[in-house]
């Protein structure tokens, strides 16, 4: 089966076709000739997610699914959340996103945060949602080089690594993002 995966981060890109497997023929939006910025002014993940498929699918027609994925953390109450991939404004940036969720949590003693991925999927006229989540807390300093983001900063519970110390197949069982797009697969699977 050949999708688009909505989305330019190359990285994302990889983690998915990991997953995923040889089953599936995943493009990106390069692939498609999608150059542009896709939208997303939602205020919450999963309108994000639908923004960017419905987008992709009524641009270019092709089948797709698009993800949006948020770090959510309990004493900012829920912040950055829908806004974590533009936390510290634009131009986005991984290390200026990450100074500024260190400096906010300065002093806090509840570092307990979660990831969550909703993964948009559009199939014809057909949409379903699929969510993963990964809990555990944030570090008061940056470990480790693999990952993107946040990854740096976030140790899931039960690990005594972050996830950029993590390698990308460790990652993958446990991230907020593995979990959903396996059970995208599985959806996929049956339904082929």
């Amino acid at each position: 089966m050949k999708i688009c995966f909505a989305t330019n981060n190359l990285k994302k890109l990889k983690e998915v076709r990991a997953v995923l497997g040889k089953e599936f023929e995943i493009v990106s939006l390069e692939e498609i000739g999608c150059k542009e910025e896709l939208p997303e002014t939602g205020d919450k993940l999963e309108d994000n997610a639908f923004q960017k498929a419905r987008y992709v699918k009524t641009h270019y027609g092709v089948d797709c699914f698009a993800d949006d994925t948020g770090l959510e953390v309990d004493a900012l109450n829920g912040a950055p959340g829908v806004y974590s991939g533009r936390y510290a404004g634009e131009p986005r940036s991984d290390d200026r996103n990450v100074d500024l969720l260190l400096k906010n949590m300065a002093g806090k003693t509840d570092r307990k945060a979660a990831f969550r991925t909703i993964i948009a999927l559009i199939i014809g006229a057909d949409e379903w949602a699929f969510e993963g989540k990964a809990e555990g807390e944030l570090i008061a300093a940056r470990s480790g080089e693999g990952g993107f983001g946040y990854d740096p900063i976030f140790r899931p519970n039960g690990y005594d690594k972050t996830f950029a110390e993590l390698s990308l197949e460790e990652k993958n069982t446990i991230s907020h993002r593995g979990k959903a797009v396996r059970l995208l697969a599985t959806f996929l699977k049956e339904k082929a």
